[in-house]
């Protein structure tokens, strides 16, 4: 395929925040018919909030892959247009990345000292922390890496 098209992506992060609210509607629901707002989620929910992440993370990674790689590959290679804006992106997002690493190792050691803390802020820590890395990743590929597109001619050795 040789053009990176952004239209899947779109429906794919569209479905996902449609199942996502499909979810939060049916909570409400059920919140509705138990007169309280029940502690867990209904089996119903987990799927609907499940399969939502998985569309909208696929189309996330379509945005991305568009995004770092332009909407037509051409072959050759192709230099990162660098500068001075991408360095100071990735420098604060490197200390960003520290900070949040030492806060992450201060709530393990307050856990180990005061007592437990919230599964939930320590998971969102963590997931802080990865989507750091992520975008530290992403920013270093398309603003410090030489693309190289190869292209190669339809007649292979595979016989199908």
């Amino acid at each position: 395929m040789y053009r990176n098209d952004t239209v899947l992506p779109f429906f794919g992060v569209l479905f996902g925040v449609a199942l996502w609210y499909m979810a939060y509607l049916d909570g409400l629901h059920i919140a509705r018919l138990a007169g309280h707002t029940p502690e867990e989620l209904s089996v119903g929910q987990l799927g609907l909030i499940t399969f939502g992440i998985v569309f909208f993370l696929f189309g996330a990674i379509g945005y991305v892959s568009a995004w770092l790689e332009g909407s037509e590959l051409r072959p050759g290679k192709h230099e990162p247009p660098g500068g001075a804006a991408p360095m100071v992106v990735i420098f604060v997002l490197a200390l960003l990345l520290v900070g949040l690493s030492g806060l992450f190792v201060n709530a393990i050691l307050y856990g180990l000292t005061e007592g437990p803390l919230k599964p939930a802020f320590m998971g969102q820590l963590s997931a802080a922390i990865l989507l750091v890395m992520a975008l530290l990743l992403i920013v270093y590929k398309k603003f410090f890496v030489e693309d190289e597109v190869l292209v190669e001619d339809e007649h292979s050795e595979v016989p199908w």
